[in-house]
């Protein structure tokens, strides 16, 4: 599947040292995907560190090719993780 990054989304991994290969990775490799209206959400738990982040990344699934929003790194993987861990 192809994506595009907006600059918003570019500007936000900047600011949050999200490394852009990264982003693609879970993109190409998601741990978990869940569809919400208008909007995908790709997320993987890393590990940087030696401690777990979990990777959450917004995509517009109805442009062509989808756009990815915006991304953002949490250390509150219970809270977003859906299912089992």
């Amino acid at each position: 599947m192809l994506f595009d990054i907006s600059k918003h989304a570019r500007d936000q991994l900047q600011l949050r040292g999200i490394k852009e290969s990264t982003v693609l990775e879970i993109l190409n490799n998601p741990g978990q995907i869940i569809v919400q209206d208008d909007k995908t959400l790709y997320q993987s738990i890393i590990t940087e560190f030696g401690k777990s982040y979990l990777i959450r990344i917004f995509v517009n699934h109805i442009k062509v090719p989808n756009l990815v929003i915006t991304a953002y790194k949490t250390s509150k993987i219970e809270k977003y993780y859906e299912g089992d861990l």
